[in-house]
């Protein structure tokens, strides 16, 4: 220790020493507070009794090597403290020979750390090492517990988050999806009987084995902060939950609208057969509306009406029976079919009878151009014209009899047309002086 003034610089004066001893003091107080605070961590508690899998175990197996190596250190470093404070309270005035031996404590290797722990206990500390041990200074071992505290408490702490956080959200998602088989199975939704019944069990599975691995391994359901060095800084990654989460919720809008149809079945059956009736009343209008075309109107394709729809009517009844035996989950999809394809009928019903019906429209059309323009000339004093009065009776008994000839009929109606538009053109005046421009002589 003699030669501690060269090795260490300068010796330290009393007034050094007794700041070194006074911040070394403040140290060890925070360097136990973290420690006993680490020791006494809800993480720390659960990860040393929990049987442990993966990333997980490996990690607290490190960590549980760190804490039990910072308790070392931390022993070596205080009694290395204590044997500096000892030392100064010999004397008020320390002479050299103190202050030469306690500058050798505060700055030089002074803390001896037996070799095993000195390796980081692992089992490739050696022979010597283990006989030997190793040397370190007060400051040097300080920034050696600050990087295996760092390092174990990153692990406590991420284990605790991912525990505090998934476990308590995955135990509430399994009691919602209790309540929704038991919604499920009262509307008839069960496994093997429908596609909701079996993702309830395919996500009950899921969430089982999820909360196990969330138990045994939590590490593994943790994302580390990106950029950021600090312990615990990151948080749960909750993929996995949020995935089983949207599925139970569209299950869960599965069993709903299954349970709708219970509660809207009657009256949604009524108004499927209040559809398809009505499909039935314009097909049959439409049957009857053909024969009266055919025999109306000549040399005109009128298109075939098709018969009921007999297939609808028997599914309607199967989903009437469904509805009886109160199987909710077959009459669901049923029901939506029925109302989409009776829509369909009824529209395709109102096209038949608009294309049958259409030659008695064109007709109908005809004798009101027809009779618009008789009214006409008669206001205009020319309905007694002899070639009006011709042409319109041609054109209006081709209309009034039967079969109409549709083509020849609006032939007949643009000949009377032409003909009336010429006699109401305006007629030169023929009294004398009329029609001559203003201020001319007779």
């Amino acid at each position: 220790m003699g030669d501690t003034g060269h090795a260490l610089g300068p010796v330290m004066d009393r007034d050094e020493v007794d700041r070194a001893l006074a911040r070394l003091g403040a140290e060890h107080e925070a360097i136990e507070s973290s420690l006993l605070a680490l020791q006494d961590h809800a993480g720390r508690r659960l990860l040393e009794g929990a049987e442990l899998t993966g990333a997980t175990r490996e990690r607290w197996a490190e960590a549980d090597a760190s804490i039990t190596l910072l308790w070392t250190y931390f022993e070596a470093w205080t009694d290395t403290l204590r044997a500096a404070r000892e030392l100064r309270a010999r004397r008020r005035w320390s002479g050299r020979e103190d202050l030469v031996a306690l500058t050798g404590l505060l700055r030089g290797p002074s803390v001896t750390v037996a070799g095993a722990a000195a390796a980081g206990g692992g089992a490739a500390a050696g022979t010597a090492a283990v006989r030997l041990g190793r040397r370190h200074t007060l400051s040097a071992l300080v920034d050696r517990m600050n990087a295996l505290y760092a390092s174990a408490l990153d692990t406590v702490v991420a284990a605790d988050a991912v525990w505090s956080a998934l476990p308590a959200r995955i135990d509430m998602l399994s009691a919602e999806l209790r309540r929704t088989r038991e919604l499920a199975r009262s509307v008839g939704v069960r496994p093997g009987e429908h596609p909701a019944g079996d993702d309830l069990e395919r996500i009950t599975r899921a969430l089982t084995r999820l909360r196990e691995r969330v138990v045994r391994d939590p590490l593994s359901f943790w994302t580390p902060a990106e950029g950021s060095s600090a312990p615990g800084a990151g948080r749960p990654d909750t993929t996995a939950y949020d995935r089983h989460a949207r599925e139970l919720e569209d299950v869960r809008r599965e069993v709903e609208a299954v349970l709708t149809v219970r509660q809207d079945a009657e009256s949604r059956l009524l108004r499927l057969r209040d559809v398809l009736s009505r499909a039935d009343r314009t097909l049959a209008e439409a049957r009857l509306a053909r024969g009266e075309v055919l025999a109306k109107i000549a040399a005109t394709e009128v298109p075939a009406v098709g018969g009921p729809p007999t297939v609808l009517q028997e599914r309607l009844s199967t989903a009437a029976e469904y509805r009886r035996q109160g199987l909710w989950h077959r009459l669901s999809p049923l029901l939506e079919e029925l109302e989409r394809k009776a829509e369909e009928e009824l529209v395709r019903a109102r096209e038949s009878l608009a294309a049958v019906t259409a030659p008695l429209a064109i007709r109908a059309e005809l004798r009101g151009r027809l009779d618009a323009y008789r009214a006409k000339v008669s206001r205009n004093g020319l309905a007694e014209d002899p070639l009006l009065v011709e042409r319109y009776d041609i054109a209006r008994r081709m209309l009034w009899s039967a079969p109409c000839d549709l083509r020849v009929a609006e032939q007949a109606v643009l000949r009377y047309q032409r003909a009336a538009a010429e006699l109401l053109r305006p007629v030169m005046p023929t009294q004398e002086g009329a029609g001559r421009p203003e201020g001319a002589q007779a």
